[in-house]
C-alpha cells in the first residue's frame, strides 16, 4: 500500500504530460497577421490596455504639475479632461479658465472697443510677427498686415465669448461686444486664400464659433477656400509647414464642428476630410508633428469609429514617442518642457484613453462649478 501511494501520482503526472504533448502535437499553428492586428481580439485588448497604461503616465506627469502650468495652459487641460471624465477634480483648472475668459472680455469691454482702439490694438499686435523668420510668422504677417484687426476679432473676441457661451454665460457687456463684431464682415477673411494659409485651423475655429453665437455663418466659404487652397492632388508640392497648416486646418473642422469634444461626429457630414485621412495616414505620419498626429486620430474617435485602422496607427507613433524618463511626449527637437508640450501631451492622453464626449461643464448641469463666477460673466 505504502508502494502505491508512492507511485501513483507519478503515473498520473507522467500520463497527462503524455496528453498534453499530444494536444500540442495536434493543435493547429496560428498565426496573426498585420490585418488581425487592426481587429477587435485579445491582442487589441492588450494593446489598449498598453495606451491606457501610457496615458496614465502622461496623465501623471502633468497633474502633479498642473498649477504651476500657466492658467492658460492649466485651462486647457483641465477643461478637456474635465469633458472626458465629469471629475470635478479638474473644477479648479476649469475656473481658472473661466476666469482667462472673464479677464479678456473684462479688458475688450472696457479698454478695446472703438474703431480708434481696435486700431491701436491691433497694430501693436501685427508687429509681434515682424521680425521673425519662422516661414509660419512670416505668412501671418504677410497675410494678416492689411487686416490687422483680425488679431483683435479673430484671435482675441471671438474665442472668448464662444467659451463663455459654452459655459451657459455671456459677458455682462454681450450686447456690446456683438455690435463690434457687426462691424466686421467675417468672409473677407475665410476667402482670402493668404489668410488660409497663414491661419488654417484658426479660421477653422473661428467660423464655428461665429456660427455658435448665432452670428455670420461663413462656414461654407471658408470650407470652399480651404479646398481651392489645399487640393488634395497637391499635397507633394506642399512644404513640410504648409502641409502641416493643412492637416492641422482638417482636425480643427472636425474639432470646432463638435464643439470641442462636446458632439458626436456624423462621419457623412465630413466624408471628404476622413477619406483623406484614410487615404493619406501614412503620408501624415511621416510629415506631420505628433498633435497633428494625435488631433487625426481623435477627429476618429469623435466619429464613433474607435475601431477605424487609423486610430491604431496614431496611437502607436504616439506611444512610440512618449519618452518614458520624463512622463511625457518631447517636441520634435527633444524638449521636455511641460508648459510647451501641454496641447501635444493633452491630445496623447485623450487619443490613448479615449473616455467619450459629455456637454460640460455648464451652469445647469454641473453648477458645483460655478459657485463663484468671476467677475463680469453672467448667466445666459
Amino acid at each position: 500500500m505504502k508502494t502505491l501511494m508512492i507511485k501513483t501520482p507519478i503515473v498520473i503526472f507522467l500520463l497527462v504530460l503524455m496528453a498534453l504533448q499530444n494536444m500540442a502535437i495536434s493543435a493547429p499553428i496560428i498565426t496573426i497577421t498585420s490585418e488581425d492586428l487592426t481587429k477587435p481580439t485579445i491582442v487589441n485588448e492588450l494593446e489598449n490596455e498598453g495606451f491606457k497604461q501610457d496615458a496614465d503616465l502622461i496623465r501623471h506627469t502633468y497633474e502633479a504639475n498642473l498649477y504651476s502650468l500657466p492658467a492658460f495652459k492649466s485651462g486647457h487641460y483641465g477643461l478637456r479632461m474635465y469633458r472626458q471624465t465629469l471629475d470635478d477634480k479638474y473644477a479648479p483648472a476649469v475656473w481658472s479658465d473661466m476666469a482667462r475668459v472673464a479677464s479678456r472680455l473684462n479688458m475688450f469691454s472696457e479698454q478695446v472697443h472703438t474703431a480708434e482702439q481696435i486700431q491701436s490694438y491691433s497694430e501693436k499686435r501685427i508687429e509681434n510677427y515682424r521680425d521673425d523668420s519662422n516661414q509660419r510668422t512670416v505668412l501671418r504677417y504677410q497675410a494678416t498686415k492689411l487686416m490687422p484687426e483680425y488679431l483683435y476679432l479673430g484671435v482675441g473676441l471671438l474665442g472668448s465669448m464662444a467659451r463663455a457661451d459654452e459655459y451657459g454665460l455671456k459677458h455682462r457687456e454681450d450686447k456690446k461686444l456683438r455690435e463690434v463684431i457687426h462691424r466686421y464682415d467675417f468672409t473677407k477673411y475665410v476667402i482670402d486664400e493668404n489668410m488660409v494659409k497663414a491661419w488654417a485651423a484658426q479660421l477653422a475655429n473661428q467660423v464655428y464659433w461665429l456660427r455658435q453665437l448665432g452670428e455670420q455663418d461663413v462656414v461654407d466659404d471658408f470650407i470652399a477656400t480651404f479646398k481651392k487652397v489645399y487640393p488634395d492632388n497637391n499635397d507633394s508640392f506642399l512644404s513640410e509647414q504648409q502641409f502641416g497648416n493643412k492637416v492641422y486646418g482638417l482636425t480643427h473642422i472636425i474639432f470646432a464642428a463638435s464643439r470641442y469634444y462636446q458632439d458626436p461626429i456624423n462621419e457623412q457630414d465630413y466624408q471628404w476630410i476622413y477619406d483623406y485621412y484614410r487615404n493619406n495616414i501614412d503620408t501624415i505620419i511621416e510629415r506631420a508633428k505628433e498633435d497633428v498626429i494625435a488631433e487625426v486620430g481623435i477627429n476618429f474617435l469623435l466619429a464613433g469609429l474607435d475601431d477605424d485602422p487609423v486610430v491604431l496607427k496614431t496611437r502607436k507613433v504616439i506611444q512610440k514617442a512618449l519618452n518614458r524618463e520624463h512622463g511625457l511626449i518631447p517636441s520634435v527637437t527633444g524638449e521636455m518642457d511641460l508648459k510647451k508640450g501641454e496641447h501635444r501631451n493633452v491630445l496623447a492622453i485623450m487619443l490613448l484613453d479615449w473616455k467619450g464626449m459629455n456637454v460640460a461643464p455648464t451652469l445647469t448641469n454641473e453648477p458645483e462649478v460655478f459657485n463663484s463666477i468671476p467677475y463680469g460673466l453672467i448667466e445666459k
